[in-house]
């Protein structure tokens, strides 16, 4: 076969079959994360393999096989080993566990399972008032298991890891983990039937970018075609690579070797700003510097990378107006909260704008929805499905029937049905705002600022709720509805777009929902096993508990002094932001010249901001320069330098990750 025979036939690889190999191939190293991501993580101190929603171990594999494979092309003249579409399907796999194994699951389940009794005090009073309500069956009954998770078996650090596992109390933990499997793996479900059913939306209709998934496309491509040396060597791109390289190679060896010299990534800028007065907001402000990001923020659109940092300024300025004004509005004033974030009165503007902007999506789809419930009910054939995950009908009433049982499910351990129907559904209404930031918005961290049942409780206090319903409800929020950064459904969506146009996407659904299944029970492995060797106080899990704490703390405060009305500022500033957002909505889709994006409002007090605003105002900068002075031609050519930084960056985190998988720390590349 000639060269050019193989680049045409690559050509045509969108709408080829995915093979097992690249199913295989992505599997295995998807639970291989699994497994290792824990000790790293938790253990070693790590930059995190599996940390937001552009991970780094899968792309850092993703590089090597597309390298590896465009050698072995080479060397078996032009055979076609894997195509770069079927990398990309393997690299989706990865992505969908990688967050699995940390924030997105494991890194507080088993510590939310433990903390009510471990942390219980005569002083909080966590017997008296939360054990009564909590539902046995989720909870270990076990003393002797939650103390050894604690605290590590005894000699478990000289056991092997077979012997850990053969040691951990599996009679105490297999009744909590299956039943917690049924709920995790229903939301999963559930998850992918609504990408499945409205992805529609956002690929065809919208023709959303998805800026994450630039670089990746760009390889397959280059693959494809056979380019990829090309790619690789492109001046532009090498000069962007060698950017982070040399930044982080200096670096990194400062960090074992003080005596070399480094060069500062952070600036604390917050020391030039005063502590009263316009400028007050500012006080805490930090410059982080990841030339990754500045990348993912010029491969952006300018709109959207400019109202992110624009609204992160707005947000502090505003802080600093009320003191320079002298409105005193106490930190009482917000009550009692489940946002990760959430600190201030003012943040809850957040509520308000979720609800409205969920609304405005929702309207943008309108004829989408109404073509989905003519082809659920059998009113409109449903066509050719053969390129999607679901059939229409199959993915409605799979989300219909899945939510409906998580409904039953939160509603048997103690919620009204109507309160678990409530809360169910500002889950995944959140969820689903959540994957429209990330995903539209190429931001590769997000969190969320208020939590679902803050929303709830803002607009209807908590007088639907009964103490086992407040109880159930925090809980099950934590588990998987509150720590967004590994959320699973921005990694489907950008799955559902690397698998579109394939011919066998039925395929890919099963063995995604199989590996799902496989990665959850790795991970509960992994992180069991890594706990009952070192104990949980030997590892870095300090946030993992102080947060999960919180929880239990605030529903026991809601529990004994129930919330009957709203407060006051709590009110007004939810009500405040929903105008705001819908200005910003309305003003966006009616004027054609209207240079801000309602996605930027949504990420002004993330926490996620703190870290990523001067990336996105850099990476902003520079594409509006390069626009206006160079046009597309000059933007073509210097997307190649940014996406050097992209690569660069991963490259040397995934080279600094697997050198502390065998050193006494780990040099951190990316944020943690």
């Amino acid at each position: 076969m000639t060269e050019n025979a193989t680049a045409k036939d690559n050509q045509k690889t969108s709408g080829a079959k995915i093979r097992w190999r690249a199913l295989w191939i992505g599997s295995i190293f998807a639970l291989a994360i699994c497994l290792i991501t824990p000790f790293n993580n938790a253990y070693r101190q790590g930059t995190p393999l599996g940390g937001g929603n552009f991970p780094l171990a899968p792309f850092y594999l993703l590089i090597w096989l597309m390298i590896l494979t465009a050698l072995l092309r080479k060397l078996l003249k032009g055979r076609n080993l894997l195509t770069g579409k079927e990398l990309l399907v393997s690299w989706s796999l990865m992505v969908l566990l990688s967050g699995i194994a940390w924030t997105g699951l494991a890194r507080t389940f088993f510590i939310n399972l433990t903390t009510p009794y471990y942390f219980s005090t005569v002083e909080n009073r966590w017997q008296e008032v939360l054990h009564p309500l909590l539902p046995q069956s989720w909870y270990p009954q076990s003393e002797e298991a939650i103390v050894a998770f604690y605290n590590g078996l005894t000699g478990g650090r000289q056991m092997s890891w077979l012997e850990v596992f053969d040691h951990i109390p599996w009679g105490a933990w297999l009744g909590p983990l299956l039943g917690w499997a049924v709920f995790i793996l229903l939301c999963y479900f559930v998850m992918a039937c609504i990408v499945s059913l409205l992805s529609k939306q956002g690929l065809y209709n919208e023709r959303m970018n998805f800026p994450l998934l630039r670089v990746p496309l760009l390889m397959q491509e280059a693959l494809d075609n056979n380019e990829l040396g090309r790619l690789f060597t492109n001046r532009f791109l090498l000069a962007g690579l060698l950017i982070p390289v040399c930044l982080h190679l200096l670096n990194g060896l400062n960090f074992y070797n003080p005596s070399i010299p480094s060069i500062p990534t952070l600036i604390l800028a917050g020391q030039y700003f005063p502590k009263q007065g316009l400028f007050s907001g500012f006080n805490k402000l930090k410059i982080y510097i990841y030339p990754a990001f500045i990348g993912f923020a010029f491969l952006t659109s300018k709109q959207i990378s400019f109202s992110f940092w624009f609204f992160y300024i707005a947000g502090a300025l505003l802080i600093g107006l009320f003191d320079f004004l002298g409105f005193n509005i106490p930190a009482a004033a917000l009550g009692v909260t489940f946002g990760p974030t959430i600190s201030r009165p003012e943040e809850t503007q957040m509520i308000g704008a979720y609800l409205v902007f969920f609304g405005f999506l929702a309207w943008l789809a309108r004829f989408h929805f109404r073509d989905i419930f003519l082809k659920s009910f059998g009113l409109k054939k449903d066509g050719d499905n053969e390129q999607e995950w679901l059939s229409t009908r199959q993915a409605f009433w799979g989300a219909a029937v899945g939510g409906f049982a998580i409904v039953l499910w939160g509603h048997f351990f103690g919620m009204p049905f109507f309160l678990s129907f409530l809360v169910i559904g500002a889950f995944f209404l959140f969820t689903l705002v959540a994957t429209r930031v990330i995903c539209q918005g190429g931001i590769a961290y997000f969190t969320l600022t208020a939590a679902p049942l803050d929303a709830i409780i803002a607009f209807f206090g908590t007088k639907f709720f009964t103490g086992a319903g407040i109880v159930v409800a925090g809980v099950l929020q934590k588990v998987l509805f509150v720590d967004l950064r590994e959320s699973l459904m921005p990694s489907l969506l950008h799955a559902r777009k690397v698998t579109d146009q394939t011919k066998n996407n039925h395929r890919i659904f099963l063995i995604i929902m199989l590996t799902l299944l496989a990665g959850v029970v790795v991970s509960f492995i992994a992180m069991l096993a890594l706990c009952y060797k070192f104990g949980v106080r030997e590892l870095d899990l300090d946030w993992a508990t102080r947060t999960t704490v919180a929880v239990y703390d605030n529903v026991y405060s809601l529990v004994s002094s129930p919330v009957a009305e709203p407060s006051k500022w709590v009110t007004i500033f939810t009500l405040a932001g929903a105008c705001v957002m819908l200005a910003l909505v309305v003003c966006y889709h009616r004027f054609y010249w209207w240079p801000i994006h309602p996605i930027g409002y949504l990420t002004a007090y993330s926490s996620a901001m703190w870290i990523l605003w001067f990336s996105f105002f850099v990476g902003w900068l520079c594409n509006a320069l390069c626009m206006r002075y160079g046009g597309v031609q000059l933007f073509k050519k210097l997307r190649n330098f940014f996406i050097g930084l992209i690569i660069g960056d991963f490259l040397m985190a995934g080279s600094w990750a697997i050198y502390g998988l065998f050193s006494y720390s780990s040099y951190m590349v990316l944020p943690n």
